[in-house]
């Protein structure tokens, strides 16, 4: 397999992003994750999707810090800081899920609350219930489990034929294009660091390929078995939709009729929000979560 390294001078002077950069090898790739606050602290752990990077946590992250409690935000491998395979069948949701399990074992992370959107909640969702004794609660948001069996709205279906076929992909404009904020160009600019030129764009273009939307997938019967036993988790689950996002609305139902944990919980919507709801609204999500924590002590 084939990695490239973003340059660090990429990532120099972005703004509102002044947290130091950790790095980890798993399998000879380097995942790099921030890791702020009390180390002691219960962990919250911020997993992004794609094509953004942590990045996106930058308005949560000194909110929660505040609260007590230590946040660790990886950046998925082949994005952000993250080293890049340059081969699109390098990535598989599998290999995703397998990365970031051995992220989190070898840092050795327990008392977790996931809060999980987009492909983080696609491999975030994976790894609680596949670690269940390092995770104490979920907060979901735009996101899900797909098996293969739901019905994929037309929004999810023209990104992913975007993805595959645009000449042009610039992560920036895409990321601008799935919030409600006008984005200032340094912010979209911030979008675009990881990636230099297209030959680092790998994983973000397949990934929208990766979700499984047939009995064929691969991940079918390893993602309809999770969603089996969600229907037994009994830790607390909050779901955080925005109202503004046309790939996952009404996904939120799922979770709160069919997880023990939903039961009784305070779902909110985020209100005049699209589908990167923490840029939107970065510190009223940050609310919900610490919330959430002291009302499921």
């Amino acid at each position: 397999m084939k990695l490239l390294s973003t340059p660090e001078e990429r990532f120099e002077n972005l703004p509102d992003f002044t947290f130091d950069p950790h790095f980890i090898k798993v399998d000879g790739i380097n995942i790099h994750y921030l890791d702020e606050g009390n180390k002691q602290a219960e962990v919250i752990l911020l997993m992004h999707g794609e094509p953004s990077w942590c990045f996106l946590y930058r308005h949560m992250i000194p909110i929660l810090v505040k609260a007590g409690f230590r946040i660790l935000a990886p950046d998925l491998v082949g994005f952000g800081r993250s080293d890049k395979p340059t081969e699109q069948n390098d990535h598989t949701y599998l290999k995703h899920v397998e990365w970031m399990t051995k992220w989190l074992q070898l840092l050795d992370l327990r008392n977790i609350t996931l809060f999980c959107q987009d492909w983080g909640s696609l491999i975030g969702l994976r790894l609680a219930i596949e670690n269940q004794d390092r995770f104490n609660r979920i907060v979901l948001s735009n996101g899900g489990l797909p098996t293969g069996e739901q019905r994929m709205s037309d929004a999810f279906s023209n990104w992913r034929e975007f993805s595959r076929t645009a000449t042009k992909f610039y992560v920036g404009r895409i990321v601008q294009g799935a919030t409600t904020t006008k984005l200032p160009r340094n912010v979209i600019k911030a979008y675009d660091a990881p990636f230099p030129d297209d030959f680092f764009k790998a994983g973000a273009r397949i990934m929208p390929s990766l979700v499984p939307i047939s009995k064929d997938d691969p991940e079918h019967i390893t993602n309809k078995k999770a969603i089996e036993q969600f229907g037994k988790w009994e830790k607390p689950f909050l779901t955080a939709f925005s109202d503004g996002d046309p790939i996952t609305r009404g996904g939120d139902k799922f979770w709160q009729e069919n997880v023990p944990g939903a039961q009784g919980q305070k779902h909110t919507t985020i209100r005049n929000a699209g589908h990167f709801v923490q840029e939107d609204k970065g510190p009223e999500l940050a609310e919900v979560i610490i919330e959430f924590i002291k009302n499921n002590p």
